[in-house]
């Protein structure tokens, strides 16, 4: 079922209340970008075996101290393997900047924009039931 018209505006405006107050999370949450960084898939996998191997040694040998290093081995080379890709410049990555709608106008100034978007929707809740008629 399509949203409304009056459900699509107030989804836009969260979201864009979303980009606006809480870049940090959108960025953290945010899809991962980039291609994968093959050669550092390479070395956690081959890091992995290498620990993989120094548990076997540290068995055969009877040598805890070396299981262990396998094992640290191994979840280091696993590790290393999964991490997303760095992005160059090593800056935090800025939110991507929300989608303009034809409703939406660059200087509109909301009241209470320095509160969090469920004190606005609170407030634009109260509006309409005092029947101010503003949305």
């Amino acid at each position: 079922m399509p949203l409304s018209e009056q459900e699509q505006r107030l989804l836009e405006e969260m979201e864009r209340s979303l980009y606006s107050n809480d870049s940090d999370f959108v960025a953290t949450v945010g899809t991962r970008r980039g291609r994968p960084n093959y050669t550092l898939v390479v070395v956690g996998v081959l890091a992995g075996l290498l620990g993989i191997a120094v548990i076997v040694t540290g068995v055969i040998f009877r040598q805890p101290l070396v299981g262990v290093l396998g094992f640290v081995l191994v979840v280091g080379g696993a590790l290393f393997a999964i991490a997303p890709p760095r992005r160059k410049g090593g800056s935090i990555p800025s939110a991507p900047t929300p989608p303009r709608t034809a409703g939406s106008r660059p200087g509109a100034s909301r009241a209470g924009s320095n509160g969090s978007m469920m004190d606005r929707l609170n407030e634009r809740w109260d509006r309409r039931n005092d029947g101010d008629g503003r949305q």
